[in-house]
């Protein structure tokens, strides 16, 4: 498995799940395999490696900076080899190969559909693997390389990751279809101070959160926030029942199905940008592709 060590790749499926479990007898039960055994394969780890990777004491099993490293780096390297062995799987299909592709609710209202129509002309025979996830969820699935590529609302993201702006756009405040203000009438958030807004929530993104919360510092007020969600369906639905109005990307107003209205804030300085992410480490030939595309 490793040039210059006996090691095998069952020694570090054993060594991941004690890292998982920090406990040798849960590991071991996971693994079907004796806690004895267990234990033996771990010592013929660190001598052949050279290193320690667990403190042990009667009470407690915790991972020493070096195991902390490894249990980061082969978790990646593990999901490296099953990614390319999914692809084999795909290419004996007759498949080119897979992309999986976490996103917002908002991308898929025009930015991801486009793009896979355009990617799909030179590759016929990629399969997609889409998951709508939150901004956290994306970067989370990003690092561990569950996902190859994210659509999120993000301004800082960790060190081995890339991010590129894939659209900026303005705001719009989202009313009841029978509310008395329009596009004819509205001039300004002060009109519809005394609301209730229905705005997503801080989990959804800490810095999205932020900069809608400027629009109202701008305005001179205070929102009152009845309700807070993650999911733009769950913020329609609830405007269109008058539990309030509220504050979505320009790129939502292309929803359908409900009985709301939407009113661009082009008056604003705030805008909201949809990026693209994906982990440098990602070795997806597919990924490349796509990105050149974007």
């Amino acid at each position: 498995m490793l040039v210059g060590y006996q090691i095998e790749l069952r020694h570090i499926k054993y060594f991941l799940a004690v890292a998982e479990e920090l406990h040798f007898r849960k590991a071991a039960e996971k693994l079907f395999i004796s806690q004895p055994g267990l234990s033996r394969q771990i010592k013929i780890l660190e001598e052949e490696l050279g290193v320690v990777l667990f403190e042990r004491n009667n009470r407690n099993v915790v991972l020493t900076a070096v195991g902390e490293y490894l249990k980061v780096e082969l978790s990646n390297q593990i999901k490296m080899l099953a990614n390319t062995l999914d692809s084999a799987k795909l290419l004996q299909e007759g498949k080119k190969g897979d992309l999986k592709i976490g996103y917002v609710g908002s991308a898929m209202q025009d930015v991801i559909p486009k793009l896979l129509i355009n990617f799909e002309k030179d590759n016929p025979n990629v399969l997609f693997d889409l998951k709508e996830l939150d901004n956290k969820k994306q970067i989370d699935d990003l690092l561990s390389l569950s996902i190859d590529v994210g659509f999120v609302r993000l301004r800082r993201i960790p060190r081995d990751l890339e991010i590129r702006t894939v659209l900026n756009e303005h705001f719009c405040l989202v009313l009841p279809k029978n509310h008395p203000i329009n596009k004819s009438n509205f001039t300004s958030l002060l009109d519809v101070k005394e609301a209730s807004f229905i705005l997503f929530d801080a989990k959804y993104s800490a810095s999205y959160h932020e900069k809608v919360m400027q629009i109202f510092d701008d305005c001179g007020f205070t929102p009152i926030v009845s309700h807070n969600t993650i999911h733009s369906s769950s913020i329609f639905k609830l405007v269109e029942n008058n539990f309030g109005i509220s504050i979505v990307p320009k790129s939502l107003a292309k929803k359908e199905g409900y009985k709301i209205k939407f009113i661009e804030l082009d008056m604003i300085p705030q805008k909201t940008k949809l990026s693209v992410v994906w982990n440098k480490k990602n070795t997806n030939p597919i990924l490349q592709e796509f990105l050149r595309l974007i």
